[in-house]
């Protein structure tokens, strides 16, 4: 049976706890974002951040929210680092610029471990929560 026929013949109950089950992914995603940025941006704004972040991880726990979509804190934190990999683009070294009013250099880090751990952690991320999602579907499907 494909994929395509199968999604068809599920319950609305199952179709609504899989649309839930991708919000409660977003909300998890957007943990994840800031508890990376907490950590990455440390005394500035992070310290600020992270005592929401830590509240929101422990308020989606005790929820009962830590299921599946828990996945999506990974990719928080993978959507971080690509955006400091896409930041760092012109790294790794010293960069210098200049316009009609201005001059200056910057040094920029490399971007490359940064792009690598995002892309690992989204993909990871992501692929579990499909894997958990075809198994619990699966299960479902089997009653």
């Amino acid at each position: 049976m494909s994929h395509a026929h199968s999604e068809s013949l599920q319950s609305p109950a199952l179709r609504s706890e899989v649309g839930q089950a991708w919000v409660w992914f977003a909300v998890w995603l957007a943990v994840g974002g800031a508890l990376a940025f907490s950590i990455v941006d440390g005394l500035a704004y992070g310290l600020f951040v992270f005592p929401f972040a830590i509240a929101a991880v422990v308020l989606l726990i005790v929820r009962h929210h830590f299921d599946r979509s828990a996945w999506g804190l990974l990719c928080g934190v993978g959507l971080l680092s690509l955006y400091v990999a896409y930041v760092q683009r012109r790294g790794p070294g010293t960069v210098s610029w200049h316009t009609a009013t201005a001059s200056g250099t910057d040094t920029y880090m490399d971007p490359r471990p940064w792009l690598v751990a995002g892309l690992l952690l989204i993909v990871v991320g992501v692929a579990a929560f499909l894997w958990r999602r075809r198994s619990v579907t699966r299960g479902e499907a089997r009653r």
